[in-house]
């Protein structure tokens, strides 16, 4: 079996463990993660894998329902996200000069303030709660794959074959669509992938620290801020697991991005 075939066994395995693990969250109900107050506390065992809380909710299910929700807003949001920066980066590239300097004023702008600060404004100023944080999270993932997207439409300008596509009349429109998206398409993918590690970790940052969604929502984020009280009693558990599926999902799409980008960017299919 070559590395390519290898790369796509493992691939195929990632987005299978993902499609169940949404569909998990998406098939428990609210019975699921309903109190039990005849079972609180208790630790891990057969019946309760990751043990209850303090409320005899299970920390499975709730584990579950809550990263389920959270990549259901990051995989919005880097997506929201990712289309910024393609339309971005090619009009920075393929627009007038002014525009440029536009687009990189705004791409400095973004980049200037600090990540999570701007996160929690935007998420304040639009209501909080899932539009705030979805809508915080795709305007300020942005600017990195803009960068990459609008270099590497400035390197194709200068190829030959657009040069006469140009002298024979194309519209930009004409050469966006033929020559440079199909070009630049595995760039955007691989970012597309590798944005959402970092979309799902500041969607439980913020509302680990309150800023996001409402306690009632089922979300990562929310679990592990309620957890923390309950550390210095001995219940470690409530803590460690949500935090370690958290850390294996973000962990395993960053791997799924870098399998794409092995398999379908032009510079890495060799590797």
């Amino acid at each position: 079996m070559t590395n390519r075939q290898k790369t796509k066994m493992k691939t195929w395995a990632i987005l299978l463990f993902f499609i169940v693990l949404l569909l998990w969250g998406i098939s428990i109900k609210e019975t699921g993660i309903a109190p039990h107050f005849d079972q609180q506390n208790l630790s891990p065992n057969f019946n309760h894998l990751f043990g209850t809380d303090w409320l005899g909710r299970d920390m499975l299910n709730r584990t579950i329902k809550g990263l389920s929700f959270s990549m259901f807003v990051g995989i919005i949001a880097s997506s929201l996200s990712a289309i910024m920066a393609l339309l971005i980066g090619t009009a920075a590239a393929l627009l007038p000069r002014w525009v440029d300097d536009i687009c990189n004023w705004l791409i400095d702008l973004v980049m200037g303030i600090p990540h999570l600060i701007l996160l929690i404004l935007i998420s304040f100023a639009l209501g909080r709660g899932v539009l705030g944080v979805t809508a915080g999270i795709a305007l300020t993932h942005w600017p990195s794959l803009a960068r990459i997207i609008r270099a590497e439409v400035l390197q194709l300008r200068q190829e030959d074959y657009l040069h006469i596509a140009r002298h024979l009349g194309k519209s930009n429109y004409y050469l966006l669509q033929k020559h440079i998206l199909p070009h630049i398409l595995p760039q955007f993918l691989t970012g597309l992938i590798l944005l959402f590690p970092h979309a799902i970790l500041h969607e439980a940052a913020i509302t680990f620290l309150g800023f996001g969604l409402s306690p009632e929502t089922p979300a990562i984020g929310i679990i592990l801020s309620e957890s923390m009280r309950y550390l210095s009693s001995g219940y470690w558990y409530l803590a460690f697991f949500p935090g370690f599926t958290l850390l294996t999902v973000v962990y395993l799409f960053d791997r799924l991005g870098h399998f794409l980008q092995n398999l379908y960017d032009p510079y890495h299919a060799q590797d």
